[in-house]
């Protein structure tokens, strides 16, 4: 006999747990475990968010533990009042967690960990909707690699294979004697305005770094003293 194409009645107690509370409990869990063996607690924000540089970060912090996440959840895990905080006066460090912010859990000295991240920055390229810092101009004639940013010996020609890409992204190329080229100047970008996709494109290609990485601690905790200090202020 064929089989009944009628709807069958699934039982939802069956049904595993949401994936995104259990990522959830164990995000606390995991913070928890790291204040229980550690004495600092950063919290922090990033410019520019790039993996790869972050990874970096990771690895030169690989005796602390580095956590992403949804903010209720890490302050959650911290305590959001003297009632339910964690350590004496953690709450006051989950008032800092607002906007896109991080967590390291260290038991490295404070002074150490503020040395680092002043000092650490890295180039990068920039992504669509970031503001522009610079106005970038291509001068008419010959295009170059840098795109005008190099002195013309210190360069060499765009290769003529990448004149369809760049007349693709809004520059009025064309190819004159096997070299691409420019009947007037091409302005890339504006200083201070967002950048569409293909003037992000356009950047990239010509190797110009608009986007700086860097990590901005905004206070941080420590069992020590149970306080709070933010950064560049008095202690809490």
């Amino acid at each position: 006999m064929p089989r009944s194409k009628r709807s069958k009645v699934v039982s939802l107690t069956k049904t595993d747990k949401r994936p995104g509370r259990e990522n959830n409990e164990r995000l606390y869990g995991k913070i928890r475990e790291s204040i229980d063996e550690h004495q600092i607690v950063f919290v922090f924000s990033v410019d520019n968010m790039r993996n790869t540089h972050l990874k970096e970060v990771r690895t030169d912090f690989s005796d602390s533990r580095i956590f992403f996440g949804k903010t209720k959840v890490m302050a959650k895990a911290l305590g959001t009042s003297a009632s339910d905080e964690y350590r004496l006066n953690l709450s006051s460090l989950s008032k800092h967690l607002t906007g896109n912010v991080g967590l390291l859990i260290t038991s490295r000295p404070a002074e150490e960990v503020l040395t680092y991240f002043e000092s650490f920055s890295k180039q990068d390229y920039a992504r669509m909707n970031a503001v522009s810092p610079i106005t970038f101009i291509v001068p008419a004639g010959v295009v170059y690699s840098s795109g005008g940013s190099l002195q013309q010996e210190e360069d060499v020609p765009m290769a003529h294979s990448l004149e369809t890409t760049v007349r693709g992204l809004g520059m009025p190329t064309r190819l004159v004697n096997g070299k691409v080229h420019l009947d007037q100047e091409f302005v890339v970008c504006k200083e201070g305005k967002k950048l569409d996709s293909k003037q992000a494109t356009l950047l990239k290609i010509f190797g110009i770094p608009t986007a700086e990485f860097v990590i901005r601690p905004s206070a941080y905790w420590t069992s020590a003293t149970m306080q709070v200090t933010a950064v560049g202020a008095m202690e809490e």
